[in-house]
């Protein structure tokens, strides 16, 4: 029996029948699938490597069968297979977003493979194009430098860096010549740019298309060249950017890569959008136990078992356990959901922190008094407008977020007094006042201690 078999078979028994609404058993089903994050998985045959990538992507080509293939015969050969996974510093912030394809490329290195980590410090000075309306903005040598700066730190929990490869494009891009690239380009068809809806969506409308944009694929590509990839991980929106890798390895008299396209995660917003910086419905690597827990904790119920595929080393057998209680009733979603943030928040801080963060949800948001809430952060000045509080807290990150929030009564003013009591004030449209003022309008001259709720974030002011 292999070792992640084993593994199964443990946590497949607390799944049969745990009361998993109880701490000790979250405990140490959050131990045991924290662990599997690290697990060797060496000992699996290229039949079930194969098995365990295919069961997490969206589209893997050409086929589990292939890849399987692929590694026999990088081992027959006596060679590293190697597998990559590129992403550019568009941002400072890593995010939920993109470690969907990160712990996929995690289980190539747990199973004694080469792994690449590559930073597009090169391709960022195009921009990738995919799925955009109109060109990416110019990002300055200054800002891609910032923005990549700490990037192989927030990768840490997926990686061990002393084993995989962290390397910037830039390293080979920057050399590259003009008949180098006249070489690779004279042999690949315009009309093969030109395939791309959101490319085809945007001349139709009127909207420009550089030439640099049609490029990015193709320094995209180069990074496979340079690396040798056998196998390239990457969102499904990066498809037709993978498949030009394998086009240009081929010109280049190499062997084309595999692709696993992993499946985009909808935001924490619940409407449908993908996860992005963009639309602030994001959770960062870097992002504090608490926060981690709190959002991934406001998501619709639906995107529990998504976000477990997705974010998660469960396998299709624990899923389907888990959701099976929770349709004959003996799991109740709201403890599948915990569950769920309690597994992703342990990936990025360990299970300690998660089970921690557990607790002080639970103390904020059921019917304990939120004065139990450790380390809450505090408001001191209340001469600051709402808006000016929640911006500075970090609570959210614009005006508009602020305001979507407030009209969707998530924006509360709670005051806790002697004997239990609670009051609660709704401040939809108070955005822009002082906070003292809207405290004293709305629950002054009643002692006690207040509290401001955005979301699932809460803070204690000081009147």
């Amino acid at each position: 029996m292999t070792r992640l078999a084993r593994s199964v078979n443990s946590v497949s028994r607390l799944l049969a029948g745990a009361d998993l609404s109880l701490g000790a058993n979250v405990r140490e089903l959050l131990e045991a699938t924290y662990e599997r994050r690290t697990l060797d998985l060496s000992d699996l045959p290229p039949s079930e490597q194969a098995a365990l990538i295919e069961a997490s992507c969206e589209r893997l080509q050409p086929s589990a069968e292939a890849l399987a293939e692929r590694v026999a015969q990088t081992a027959q050969a006596g060679r590293p297979f190697v597998a990559k996974f590129g992403i550019d510093p568009t941002g400072a912030e890593v995010h939920l977003g993109h470690a969907v394809p990160m712990i996929l490329l995690s289980r190539f290195e747990r199973m004694g493979h080469s792994v690449v980590f590559i930073v597009g410090d090169g391709t960022a000075r195009i921009g990738d194009p995919s799925g955009r309306s109109d060109e990416r903005p110019h990002l300055s040598d200054e800002d891609i430098a910032r923005n990549m700066a700490t990037y192989q730190q927030q990768v840490s929990p997926f990686f061990d860096f002393s084993l995989a490869q962290f390397r910037h494009n830039g390293e080979w891009l920057n050399a590259v010549t003009l008949p180098q690239l006249v070489r690779v380009t004279s042999h690949i068809p315009v009309s093969m740019s030109l395939q791309r809806e959101d490319f085809r969506t945007r001349l139709a409308e009127g909207h420009p298309l550089s030439l640099a944009e049609l490029l990015y694929s193709v320094a995209m590509a180069l990074d496979s060249v340079e690396v040798n990839c056998d196998l390239e991980v990457g969102g499904i929106d990066q498809y037709l950017n993978m498949q030009m890798c394998r086009k240009v390895m081929e010109i280049c008299a190499q062997q084309p890569e595999l692709v696993a396209a992993t499946p985009l995660i909808e935001g924490t917003d619940g409407t449908g959008a993908k996860m992005s910086k963009s639309r602030g419905n994001y959770v960062p690597l870097t992002a504090p136990a608490g926060e981690v827990f709190g959002k991934l904790m406001s998501v619709p119920d639906r995107l529990v078992e998504p976000y477990l595929r997705a974010l998660s080393e469960w396998q299709p057998s624990e899923l389907a356990a888990a959701a099976g209680r929770v349709r004959e009733g003996t799991l109740r979603p709201l403890d599948l959901k915990k569950i769920m943030a309690g597994d992703v928040t342990a990936a990025l801080h360990g299970v300690e922190a998660a089970m921690t963060a557990r607790g002080d949800f639970a103390a904020q948001f059921s019917e304990r008094r939120f004065e139990e809430v450790a380390d809450l952060p505090l408001v001191d000045d209340a001469s600051l407008t709402v808006v000016g509080v929640l911006r500075g807290l970090g609570f959210a990150a614009s005006n508009g977020e602020a305001r979507r929030v407030a009209a969707q009564n998530g924006l509360r003013l709670v005051l806790e007094s002697q004997g239990d009591q609670r009051q609660v004030a709704l401040l939809p449209d108070d955005l822009h006042l002082p906070l003292a003022d809207v405290v004293a309008r709305e629950l002054g001259g009643t002692s006690g201690a207040y509290f401001l709720k955005f979301g699932r974030k809460l803070a204690r002011v000081s009147p």
